[in-house]
């Protein structure tokens, strides 16, 4: 009964600890600029997916282009 109950609940387990950080926010900090009239943008954004800054840039760079600005940087990923 318990070689049979541990990997349950170690499964379960892991099912809980995964799903809680899957729906953790994403904030992304980042740089942008557009070009006419010339202006820097400094902001921080919520991305979806993985929190990283490969992730970021991906979602950023397109989502940006459709305001008419040019991602620069993503200077830090951060779980909020």
């Amino acid at each position: 009964m318990k070689r049979t109950l541990l990997p349950l609940v170690v499964t379960l387990g892991l099912a809980a600890a995964t799903t809680g950080a899957a729906q953790a926010a994403c904030y992304a900090e980042y740089k942008a600029k557009r070009d006419t009239p010339f202006e820097l943008i400094y902001e921080v954004a919520q991305v979806s997916g993985p929190c990283t800054v490969a992730n970021a840039t991906a979602q950023l760079g397109a989502r940006l282009a459709g305001q008419g600005l040019t991602l620069l940087k993503v200077l830090s990923v951060r779980e909020g």
